[in-house]
């Protein structure tokens, strides 16, 4: 999102105090979290610099209602990608549905929300879930890709042999870790590549010979494993946030170049188009992961179709230089 609004003229002025940074599993919660999250509020607790608007990403929940206090008069506009209560709870099940703890997070995305004079989600169906989450009028929420951060992804997917089927990313119920797994065993022929770490690591114990798992990639080289991969995955979990929510690793990979096979959803249909730039499976079915995987693998002219177009819907709806435009046009109406 800086990289966007810089792209298109938008001064940005940072004001970040870090907590998980160098933290793998960055949505762990306890005692130590609090401390660290109460830490960052009070060095963030300054008057702000002269500016025409406040914007606070993703995942700053807490941060809002500090925010509000000193925006002041100044537009406010959260940007928050997920709800803290749907994630901790829904998704990754940290907390029991009735518990303490989720109405404590529930009342946190309620109190964020509604600070804002402007909440932005990544996808229509994710901006229909937060209105609402938040008891919000559905015109107070607008929409922008996630995109990705192009000084890092760039173009230039050329696969090595044998075709591989690339996943990237935490290993958590969002991403549908055991429908890959499943396909894997349906089609014992096809590679696996599978890079991330989390919750649900115990499931590569019964991994078949296929997968390979690598557990972290820095950051800076993800590109590569991109660049070279038969085909990239999304996600295949089933859950309601699943199939609202294009995900980062969807982004690098069409920018990438690469072909993307992921869950057929109403957010991937917001951006992609089966058969013209991503194959799109039912979730949570592995024989149909297995059966579109190869495919792909069995025709190079549609996996070479696939990638052209995926990379031409990221240019004209998802580059930097397309949400740069959009996100100044927001701040704009705004200010």
């Amino acid at each position: 999102m800086i990289s966007c609004l810089r792209g298109a003229g938008v001064e940005v002025l940072e004001r970040h105090a870090p907590v998980w940074e160098g933290r793998r599993e960055s949505w762990s919660a306890g005692a130590g979290t609090a401390a660290r999250l109460a830490a960052a509020e009070m060095r963030l607790a300054r008057p702000l610099p002269p500016c025409d608007a406040v914007v606070v990403g993703y995942p700053g929940h807490a941060d809002m209602p500090l925010a509000r206090v000193l925006a002041r008069s100044r537009p406010l506009v959260f940007n928050p990608l997920v709800s803290l209560s749907d994630t901790l709870v829904g998704d990754r099940g940290r907390f029991r549905a009735g518990s303490v703890a989720a109405r404590a997070l529930a009342a946190v995305d309620r109190v964020a929300l509604r600070a804002a004079d402007l909440v932005v989600a990544d996808t229509e169906a994710n901006a229909d879930f937060l209105a609402r989450l938040g008891d919000l009028p559905r015109s107070e929420i607008e929409v922008c890709f996630v995109g990705a951060e192009e000084r890092v992804f760039r173009p230039g997917w050329y696969p090595d042999d044998p075709f591989t089927c690339l996943f990237v990313g935490k290993l958590i119920p969002l991403h549908g870790l055991e429908t890959i797994l499943e396909a894997a065993r349906i089609a014992p022929e096809l590679p696996f590549r599978l890079v991330g770490s989390g919750q649900l690591e115990a499931l590569l114990e019964r991994r078949s010979a296929n997968v390979e798992w690598v557990p972290w990639v820095e950051y800076e080289l993800l590109p590569g494993e991109l660049h070279r991969c038969g085909c990239a995955l999304g996600i295949f979990g089933t859950s309601p946030k699943a199939l609202r929510v294009i995900p980062n690793k969807v982004f690098q990979a069409l920018v990438c170049g690469a072909p993307v096979v992921t869950g057929d959803t109403p957010a991937a249909r917001e951006l992609l188009a089966d058969g013209e730039s991503a194959l799109l499976v039912p979730p949570g079915d592995p024989q149909a992961l297995a059966a579109a995987l190869r495919r792909l693998r069995d025709d190079p002219g549609l996996a070479r179709r696939i990638a052209a177009g995926g990379a031409a819907q990221y240019r004209e709806h998802a580059s930097e230089a397309v949400l740069g435009a959009r996100w100044r046009r927001l701040l704009e109406a705004l200010v």
